[in-house]
């Protein structure tokens, strides 16, 4: 955990998957009532400088174009199952850092096209490319971003693509990263700066995370369980001696929330730890941050 997170962590938002697709679902329903509203909710900085501040979050609601109701709340479910297992595994901090970074590299890229507009032309420039800024910048870029991390943290997680041909996430991936290529070679101005804007936080993502990202890990841990007399787990020290560990928090009598179960710390014995359930064992089986990408995986089969 960064020294920045221990401090600021708190303010995480928590269960942003959530509120991001109630965005989604206030955007479209403004869609179906009144289509024009949007035009004073998306992300024009020409006009964000001239007093519609608002502008810097309520570009937010605006959803993809997309009319097929069903398809609407098939996506809607898709990313908000998405963005909750990358929640739970990367932890709230993490996925708020990753989420508002997109969104911040996006505005920072609009107003850019605007100043460069405005010292290229003058006003009337930077107010047509701003306009066309309010057309080309959505969310549709941010939600590839987060498919995209889904995918290189989960490479073997399965879609059902068209609902029944079952599909791993990292071809789906690959698809999808072709789709952005061509859009960004044959795209203009506009697309290629929103689309290149959201996808660097996916990059610094990838690039510092590339050790615990669809690999095998590196220092494997194993633990075993038994019944009687508590939970007993053993863990691999880095000399290879195993060393059991066993739960003193049930027998001791203290009620904990989280607890590794791999060295069996609890939040009582390292508060500042942060504790992340593993979706590729099958289970409940939640793990401190030291072992969340070193511990073997659990099967039941």
């Amino acid at each position: 955990m960064s020294e920045f997170e221990r401090k600021f962590g708190r303010y995480a938002i928590r269960n942003l998957p959530l509120i991001m697709i109630l965005c989604y679902g206030v955007g479209y329903l403004i869609r179906y009532i009144n289509p024009g509203f949007l035009m004073y909710l998306n992300l024009n900085p020409y006009e964000v400088i001239h007093g519609q501040i608002w502008r810097i979050i309520t570009w937010l609601l605006v959803p993809p174009n997309d009319n097929n109701i069903i398809w609407v709340l098939v996506m809607l479910f898709c990313y908000y199952s998405i963005g909750v297992s990358l929640e739970r595994t990367w932890g709230t901090y993490k996925f708020n850092v990753y989420i508002l970074s997109g969104i911040g590299f996006m505005l920072v890229g609009a107003f850019a096209i605007m100043g460069i507009a405005y010292i290229a032309g003058g006003y009337l420039v930077a107010a047509m490319y701003s306009q066309y800024v309010a057309a080309y910048f959505s969310t549709y870029y941010i939600n590839m971003s987060i498919l995209l991390a889904f995918a290189a943290t989960f490479p073997d997680a399965m879609f059902l693509f068209m609902f029944f041909i079952p599909i791993k996430a990292k071809w789906m991936a690959v698809v999808y990263a072709v789709l952005l290529a061509v859009q960004f070679v044959t795209g203009n101005l506009f697309i290629r700066v929103a689309l290149g804007t959201s996808l660097i936080n996916f990059l610094i993502f990838y690039l510092t995370n590339r050790r615990g990202l669809g690999v095998r890990p590196i220092r494997m841990q194993s633990f075993n369980r038994s019944r009687s007399g508590g939970n007993v787990f053993r863990s691999r020290s880095s000399t290879g001696e195993v060393r059991p560990t066993r739960d003193l928090s049930r027998s001791s009598g203290i009620v904990t929330r989280h607890k590794c179960a791999v060295c069996g710390r609890t939040e009582q014995d390292a508060p500042d730890m942060q504790f992340r359930f593993c979706s590729k064992c099958e289970g409940n089986y939640e793990y401190c941050e030291e072992h969340l990408y070193t511990h073997t995986h659990v099967r039941m089969s």
